[in-house]
């Protein structure tokens, strides 16, 4: 079927689409895996094609020059062309190299007990509650809790990061209005204002980082002599917030209303525990908490099925949709339907290739603790009212899921 026939435009995306996107990605898949969008941009829906286009060394991440037009020269443009996600070698990876410090396995060992910490008294405090929304008293509390720590903010003003990480990703969706780009930008420069202030305070006093906290390590860590410039550094570290923040609370929400909406699942899980590992692994991939990536190709590249390829022009922008490849059945054996004991799952929620999200093993193990002790401490968990995803089309995850556990 052309193209034009399956009238989808990623920039003219309706409610039905952001509530369920799925049937879309199946239509494109199944019709155009190669789809010209009418922008003249291209969108991938096979798991094949998204891989390749993340491996593949004739694609770019850089935005340097695509993020102008919309960004302009602002906060938002200044962030998203610094920070690590959205540069080439051999920018990406002198900044990649230097922020590993704060996902060492050492650091990592050293999060773990803060996670279930954390995690433990959230439950006791949902306990007491009864009736709770999974959202803003679970899934979003946990991350920023966790990153609060790792950045050193202090508790008085972490009830503001949550709305900084929603401002400046938001920015990142196809269409955005005026007033949400200024409000983006609007976060940047706060946000980075307050890091400003709690990185001088780690400079003079290195010694006073609280467990878990990565601050220290990011302003002094030095690779062949070269270390993060003032602006990496801050930039950076509204970067870590914005990968860890978003990804873990919409992993945990998402988990946890994918067993509410399969019972049989729920009880599965709550038979067997052991299941944990591989069910967070079935719920990244049956709602993936990043739906759409991109790249620009820098040469002609071929992408689609062996007897249908399109080649896809040197300069030209796609769209690559990782909540599509996930459900692709040419990948996954009944891709519509959940198994937490899924046993084939290279699922690709956190990227792959060069650019695989660097906080991929923190994320996994906090939805593992997160949603694994929640299961097991609340036995009688059910729906309390309707749930509500925010409504952003590049990211997945509720805004709300009320329930109760007596």
């Amino acid at each position: 079927m052309p193209d034009h026939e399956l009238a989808f435009d990623i920039n003219k995306i309706d409610q039905d689409f952001l509530d369920d996107p799925y049937p879309v990605y199946r239509k494109l898949r199944e019709q155009a895996p190669v789809y010209r969008n009418p922008d003249g941009t291209f969108i991938l829906t096979r798991f094949a094609d998204v891989v390749k286009a993340f491996k593949h060394p004739g694609m770019s991440s850089d935005k340097t020059v695509d993020f102008k037009p919309k960004f302009g020269d602002g906060p938002l443009y200044t962030h998203h062309t610094t920070s690590l996600v959205f540069n080439d070698p051999p920018v990406h990876t002198r900044i990649r190299k230097l922020l590993a410090s704060a996902f060492s396995p050492r650091k990592l060992t050293e999060l773990e007990p803060l996670v279930e910490q954390v995690i433990n008294n959230l439950l006791d405090r949902l306990e007491r509650q009864g009736e709770f929304d999974i959202i803003e008293d679970y899934a979003l509390a946990l991350p920023t809790e966790v990153i609060s720590y790792m950045l050193g903010v202090p508790e008085e003003h972490r009830h503001l990061l949550h709305n900084y990480s929603n401002l400046i990703l938001g920015a990142l969706d196809p269409v955005v209005p005026p007033e949400k780009l200024q409000a983006g930008h609007d976060a940047v420069e706060e946000f980075g204002a307050m890091l400003e202030e709690l990185i001088q305070v780690r400079w003079k006093m290195p010694g006073q980082a609280g467990q878990g906290e990565v601050l220290a390590a990011l302003i002094f860590g030095e690779i062949d002599g070269e270390k993060l410039t003032p602006v990496e550094l801050v930039q950076n570290c509204i970067f870590l917030l914005n990968a860890g923040h978003e990804t873990t609370a919409n992993l945990v929400g998402n988990g946890i209303s994918i067993l509410l909406d399969y019972p049989d699942q729920l009880k599965r899980l709550q038979n067997d525990p052991g299941l944990i590992k591989t069910a967070v692994e079935e719920f990244l991939r049956f709602e993936s908490p990043l739906q759409i990536g991109n790249r620009k190709a820098t040469a002609d590249v071929e992408f689609g099925p062996e007897d249908a390829t399109v080649t896809i022009p040197k300069d030209a922008f796609i769209h690559t949709c990782i909540g599509a490849a996930n459900r692709d059945p040419e990948e996954f054996d009944n891709p519509e339907s959940v198994d937490v004991g899924r046993a084939h799952n290279p699922q690709i929620a956190f990227g792959i290739g060069k650019h695989i999200c660097m906080g991929n093993t923190l994320g996994r193990i906090e939805g593992r603790i997160a949603i694994g002790k929640f299961v097991d401490r609340f036995p009688k968990l059910r729906k309390n009212g309707e749930k509500k995803f925010h409504g952003r089309a590049r990211f997945r995850g509720l805004d709300k899921l009320p329930v109760a556990v007596t």
